[in-house]
């Protein structure tokens, strides 16, 4: 009888703990989004303002979460720990270097053409859904491509090495 109202009770309050983050950011009514001050065109600064693709993208993330975002600046090795620890809610990495799915960390889905993800703390399946709702809302209005277009489109392809600029051997 106690084994099984043991049980009862840890699936009853198994759903109420992965709740705790979303609801968390809701009462704060605040998305913290850790971003790297010296990373353009990612984010950086400009006369003395935080700017870039992470800080439009982030505002509108949070702006379809009804939140606001509040950009936290941090070095790229305090980035994920800062998210693991609760110290920043999410940050905007490029999905080849996401976290393990065994780690401390669950991502969303891969989005825009950058395939990026955003890093949150681990068993949040209700903060998850919010997010990736809210990545694919922004992705159907064009907006995700805007950004991209706007910050990535001047970049600079990488230059062939001279080798690959050599002609071809011919026999």
């Amino acid at each position: 009888m106690r084994s099984t109202i043991g049980v009862l009770l840890a699936v009853l309050i198994t759903p109420l703990a992965q709740a705790e983050l979303i609801d968390e950011i809701a009462d704060r009514g605040e998305l913290r989004i850790a971003v790297q001050a010296d990373n353009a065109p990612y984010s950086f600064k400009e006369n003395d303002r935080l700017t870039g693709f992470e800080i439009e993208f982030g505002q509108d993330l949070a702006r379809e979460l009804d939140l606001r975002a509040e950009f936290v600046e941090a070095t790229s090795a305090e980035v994920l720990p800062g998210v693991e620890s609760g110290k920043y809610d999410v940050s905007l990495i490029p999905s080849s270097e996401s976290p393990k799915a065994d780690g401390p960390f669950d991502v969303s889905q891969a989005f825009g053409e950058k395939k990026l993800v955003i890093p949150f703390q681990k068993d949040n399946p209700a903060f998850e859904s919010a997010v990736n709702n809210a990545l694919d809302r922004l992705k159907s209005s064009g907006r995700t491509a805007e950004l991209e277009q706007k910050w990535f489109s001047n970049l600079q392809p990488a230059q062939p090495t001279p080798a690959a600029l050599a002609p071809a051997p011919t026999h």
